[in-house]
């Protein structure tokens, strides 16, 4: 089972950032024990960084939606 202070790994694989967008759709904010749920379907993570992973993706997303952060050119 994934723990909130499990393994302190901050990097992320290819694979675990399509399995943690896969387990955002399939866990949503209602989902009780989320965090847990998706590091399970992560594998790897614990809660407590899927919690921080999910975190910045938000942020980023907001400072892009009010332009405090260019969008990249393709």
């Amino acid at each position: 089972m994934a723990s909130l202070t499990g393994s302190q790994n901050s990097s992320w694989t290819p694979r675990q950032n399509k399995l943690f967008e896969r387990a955002i759709a399939l866990y949503d904010k209602d989902t009780p024990d989320r965090w847990h749920n998706v590091a399970r379907a992560v594998g790897g993570k614990s809660a407590e960084e899927v919690k921080r992973h999910y975190d910045a993706l938000v942020r980023d997303l907001m400072h892009i939606q009010t332009g405090q952060i260019p969008l990249p050119n393709y």
